[in-house]
């Protein structure tokens, strides 16, 4: 703590705490007490009244980290288990006025100082860059914002894109695209659930399908990278990081093609259906922070141990759920459904399936390993031989529904490409 200065502490205003001083009108005294006197402490005169000036909203403020804890009864239960505390959370407008007032006050009244690491955020501005003020009429109402999209995509907002220090604009259609977020969230979780029977096993199963593998070791990533952001407080890169794992992986990848087992039933289905709880059971808690009723509710409909998602075990990465092979292969396929057909694995000479080393030349179209049989092609691969590739990692009935999946983004694209020309031509019939 550096250049502290002395500074008046009463206000006149209506509100607040009101001054603790009382003055007598007969001989002058003035009685500074914790309760109101009835007398003054020097005549004792019976006619006093208490200053009419309250203290300064910082300094009533500068007293919360332990005047809220039952301070100066330093004995209490909530003083000792949460005195001092580890992590301010403040706007950067408010360091001199809150923050360092907070600090001098918690070492002189109880010799300890509040807290020991402070994260320092930017300002919510309006859709133009300006701080919202009365006087400008832009501010926004925090309870019709959760009133019409929910506290959730609020919360979610605020976080999404943020970084430590830096403003950010508040606009309605970014609270909407979170409201879609969370309706995508609640989709994928009620197919989920209307394919359960309660038969389900708790865990992951011992077999695992290449596309189980795929989204597993995405899921693995996530929780390992998740968990090192919110370490450093990295908040907005956090819920990014998270909504593309869900809506991306999650929704619009592995549900589509967990669907094939679903429809056939058996032990597929059951296997399809452990992988779906496991996953999403476990990225609701790394969402929980950023969106804590959405996720309450879901978790507490799938099958799970313990009373909240509020308190349950943290998702800890592991090396068992590594699968990078297997990623590599769905991550091909998937590229070949969306356009991008591109090389396999071989620039190691290694088969992708096996890991058995491939003699491959650069004059070879295809190579079939010796200890496999898993057909490797060279150069990049042409649709047909992409069409053979994925149905030798997946089989039939999974590739089946990766072509509606590719037929599917070719239309899209299709659509996007049209409605560009289209653009194109009214702007130049224009000009």
């Amino acid at each position: 703590m550096e250049n502290v200065h002395d500074w008046c502490i009463s206000r006149q205003l209506w509100w607040g705490h009101r001054i603790p001083a009382w003055y007598c009108d007969d001989c002058g005294e003035i009685t500074v007490a914790r309760t109101a006197p009835d007398k003054c402490s020097k005549c004792g005169s019976t006619h006093i009244h208490q200053d009419p000036d309250t203290l300064d909203t910082w300094f009533s403020s500068a007293l919360w980290p332990f005047s809220t804890l039952g301070w100066p009864n330093t004995d209490s239960e909530d003083f000792k288990r949460y005195y001092p505390t580890n992590t301010l959370v403040t706007g950067y407008d408010i360091i001199p006025f809150w923050v360092m007032r907070m600090m001098f006050s918690g070492i002189e009244q109880t010799g300890q100082v509040p807290f020991d690491t402070v994260l320092i955020h930017g300002l919510v501005r309006d859709e133009l860059g300006r701080k919202m003020s009365k006087s400008l009429g832009n501010g926004i109402d925090p309870l019709e914002v959760i009133d019409k999209y929910g506290a959730d995509a609020l919360r979610f907002t605020l976080a999404n894109g943020n970084s430590p220090g830096n403003d950010m604009r508040y606009s309605d259609k970014k609270v909407e695209a979170s409201r879609n977020f969370a309706n995508k969230l609640w989709n994928a979780a009620r197919f989920i659930l209307m394919n359960l029977d309660g038969s389900e096993e708790a865990g992951l199963p011992d077999e695992l399908a290449l596309e189980d593998k795929w989204v597993l070791s995405l899921y693995n990533d996530l929780v390992k990278e998740v968990t090192d952001n919110l370490e450093r407080f990295e908040l907005g890169i956090a819920v990014q990081k998270l909504y593309d794992f869900i809506w991306d992986v999650f929704c619009d990848w592995y549900i589509e093609l967990a669907k094939i087992r679903l429809q056939k039933g058996g032990e597929p289905a059951q296997c399809a259906k452990r992988v779906l709880i496991y996953v999403m059971s476990n990225v609701l808690k790394l969402l929980h922070p950023f969106m804590p009723f959405v996720t309450e509710e879901i978790w507490q409909s799938l099958p799970h141990e313990g009373a909240s998602i509020m308190v349950s075990d943290w998702p800890q990465y592991s090396d068992a759920l590594n699968f990078s092979a297997e990623e590599e292969q769905m991550n091909m396929i998937m590229d070949g459904c969306q356009g991008k057909p591109r090389t396999p694995t071989i620039e190691d000479r290694i088969c992708p399936n096996c890991g058995n080393p491939i003699e491959i030349f650069s004059t070879d179209t295809e190579v079939a390993c010796d200890k496999c049989g898993f057909v490797v092609y060279n150069d990049k691969l042409s649709c047909v031989q992409w069409c053979k590739y994925a149905k030798q990692c997946v089989g039939e009935e999974t590739y089946e529904k990766l072509m509606v999946i590719a037929r599917r983004n070719q239309e899209k694209a299709d659509a996007e490409r049209r409605a560009r020309l289209e653009a194109k031509k009214q702007q130049e019939g224009q000009i």
